[in-house]
């Protein structure tokens, strides 16, 4: 009997997952089926590219898993029973509807735009945590008469990330971030000072210790009662996680992320991974893992190694998940590399300016290049042997 491997999620995670397991596997008794809504790879870390105009190049999942076995469904996640063992899945329109049952299910489907509840956001905001979000975002500030206001919540790395992206593509746009505390608080005083001078380099005004609390079609209020000009607002304070997991018996936290053990494997199903974003696993420091790229990808490596040595009796191995840097592109010119600690805290030591771009544009060619040749090291004889198996649905579907 075969054993049927499910994997939910083709982001980085998922698909990188879904291709190791193929590469471990060499076993005609294991079936792996990816779950994905799109026909191609999204690079999420470029999105606030894409919502500038720039080109992203496409990456046909038909192509990346040809011969390696992996069969791909397209098709949006509606809900999980881990008690039956079965994944729901709806195609099209949503009236063809299918049960996926598993033996072993990977859960990678990771998060979303979140707008945190605050009145105006779902409405008014534009995200770019989506390729549609960001497509949308795309139109609107491609309507934008110069000197229109754009502002951009959130002082992370995809705030500071869309909002140098944007000032530098539309410098006829007067861009604005608003952001909680201080100006890259989270960086070191190297790293603070860099990315002040590119923002102030850039024009873009920065409203520091501020807390958005409504957004208009044309403003955002602020905790003091300020009202700051916005045709364009863009929300970029947090993510959530897809809300499938919260309505299974896993064991989830308050947010909906799967708690898993060191091996990415559930506390309380020993039949489900979970990796990425809609995990909670524990890195250096007994912190949680933060939800990125960064964390995604070993714990993926962690997840498929993992599962493929209990499939075959191999000893169960380890993956270091530390942190090294951060890496924040400051628009096409201009980045910062800030080196961490192994639990995420930032040191002295960074790079900036071209030689830190040219790093984060090779770290971001190199995470791509990882998810589209997955079985890279798979026997030829193998590869030749295995054909590809797809299931087709209309790209517009979404998980």
């Amino acid at each position: 009997m075969q054993h049927r491997i499910v994997v939910l999620g083709a982001g980085y995670t998922g698909a990188i997952a879904a291709g190791r397991l193929a590469k471990r596997l060499h076993r005609e008794d294991v079936t792996i089926t990816l779950v994905n809504p799109e026909p191609d790879f999204v690079e999420r870390v470029r999105l606030h590219q894409l919502a500038t105009g720039q080109d992203l190049r496409p990456r046909p999942f038909g192509e990346m898993f040809a011969g390696t076995g992996v069969k791909l469904k397209l098709a949006r996640v509606t809900a999980v029973d881990v008690d039956r063992k079965a994944v729901t899945v709806t195609a099209g329109d949503g009236a063809e509807r299918e049960d996926l049952a598993y033996d072993t299910l990977v859960y990678a489907l990771g998060s979303g735009w979140n707008d945190g509840g605050v009145p105006g956001v779902a409405e008014h905001a534009h995200e770019v945590s989506s390729r549609p979000g960001a497509l949308r975002l795309r139109d609107r500030l491609a309507a934008l008469g110069a000197g229109r206001p754009v502002v951009v919540v959130g002082g992370g790395l995809t705030g500071v990330e869309a909002a140098t992206e944007i000032a530098e593509a539309r410098p006829d746009l007067d861009v604005a971030l608003a952001v909680r505390g201080a100006l890259g608080d989270w960086l070191s005083a190297k790293g603070r000072a860099h990315l002040r001078k590119v923002v102030d380099r850039l024009g873009i005004t920065v409203h520091e210790h501020t807390e958005v609390t409504a957004v208009a079609a044309d403003a955002v209020t602020t905790a003091d009662g300020r009202t700051v000009p916005a045709e364009v607002t863009v929300w970029t304070t947090g993510f959530a996680v897809h809300p499938v997991a919260q309505a299974t018996t896993l064991e989830v936290t308050d947010g909906g992320r799967i708690v898993v053990d060191a091996t990415m494997r559930s506390v309380s199903h020993e039949d489900v991974y979970a990796v990425g974003d809609a995990a909670m696993a524990i890195g250096p420091g007994d912190k949680p893992l933060r939800m990125s790229c960064a964390s995604g990808v070993p714990m993926a490596w962690q997840a498929a190694d993992a599962l493929a040595a209990r499939l075959t009796g191999a000893k169960v191995p380890r993956v270091d998940i530390r942190y090294f840097q951060q890496c924040v592109s400051l628009g096409r010119k201009e980045g910062l590399i800030q080196f961490v600690t192994a639990d995420d805290r930032a040191v002295e030591r960074a790079l900036t300016g071209r030689v830190a771009a040219f790093y984060k544009e090779m770290i971001c060619k190199g995470a791509a290049w990882g998810v589209a040749n997955p079985t890279v090291g798979m026997p030829s004889r193998r590869r030749r042997l295995l054909r590809p198996q797809t299931a087709t649905a209309p790209a517009g579907a979404a998980a």
